[in-house]
């Protein structure tokens, strides 16, 4: 193995207890071959030796060091000492290091993150605000890695209020099923997304209900997602609003694999089937349900 592979193992990188070096270096898998890394080749003998090694580490850990680069240039100038500062504080939260390459691949930049101004102040806020455990913030962030390079006063605090005030009390779900709500943008994401569906007809009281039903709302494209299906809606299966409003998850099921094969299905059968029995029932309880005359 290369020299800085050795070094690696008992940098700053890992944590020193052995068991979980061992652990780590059993089941991290590189994301590419470190010794055909570019950074390796001859070409790159400018290179310093402990940039190579900063590569090496991340690789390790299973984090794409060149996307991580390219996302994050501040990696470029950051030392394995504040790397491994990152990764012992994380750890100190419940963080594994089995859970680190993904986490470290969704958001490079929590590797340059300030522990103190930046990552601490999410942990509190998970404790504080949401009131999650101590012993579950390994679930909420590996549920959403984002959560650590979200700006408390800017971000998940203004996103809480305003999900508040719509009428999304339940915290519990707010931290373990939808903590993406948290770190979608108030003024670019939420309100556009409620102001389409009363652009569209619905009431405001209505467009509360639809997305308190089916919180996922907030997370589709308007141009992607609610566009297309509601012109297939209204167009071809003749639907009203009305259907919709007490059906939102409709916007939830894919538009070519499930919306547009279940309606044709049920036109050539000649069944009158409802939206909601329409795309949640099963295969087979489809088939039932169409051969029923």
């Amino acid at each position: 193995m290369l020299p800085a592979a050795t070094s690696c193992r008992t940098s700053m990188c890992i944590s020193p207890n052995p068991e979980q070096q061992n652990l780590l270096l059993r089941s991290a898998k590189p994301k590419t071959t470190l010794q055909k890394h570019p950074l390796y080749e001859t070409t790159h003998s400018n290179i310093s030796f402990q940039f190579k090694e900063k590569i090496l580490c991340l690789e390790i850990m299973g984090v794409d060091s060149g996307r991580a680069l390219a996302v994050n240039p501040a990696l470029h100038t950051a030392s394995l000492h504040a790397i491994h500062d990152i990764v012992t504080f994380l750890q100190s939260k419940g963080i594994h290091l089995k859970d680190l390459g993904r986490i470290f691949g969704m958001c490079p930049t929590v590797l340059t993150s300030d522990i103190k101004s930046g990552l601490a102040p999410v942990f509190h806020f998970l404790s504080h605000d949401l009131r999650v455990s101590d012993l579950n913030f390994r679930r909420v962030i590996n549920k959403c890695p984002r959560l650590l390079i979200s700006s408390v006063r800017d971000q998940l605090k203004p996103a809480l209020l305003y999900l508040q005030r719509l009428g999304f009390t339940d915290l519990h779900a707010l931290a373990y099923q939808d903590p993406i709500l948290l770190v979608s943008s108030v003024e670019n994401t939420l309100i556009p997304k409620l102001n389409y569906f009363v652009s569209l007809g619905f009431s405001k009281s209505d467009a509360v209900k639809m997305v308190l039903r089916c919180p996922a709302l907030f997370t589709f494209s308007i141009e992607n997602n609610f566009k297309p299906k509601l012109e297939y809606f209204t167009g071809e299966m003749k639907g009203e609003l009305g259907e919709l409003k007490e059906f939102p998850q409709y916007f939830a099921f894919s538009l070519e694999n499930r919306i547009k094969p279940r309606h044709m299905e049920v036109v050539r059968s000649g069944v009158k089937v409802g939206l909601p029995l329409m795309l949640k029932a099963t295969d087979e309880e489809f088939r039932e349900l169409l051969m029923r005359k």
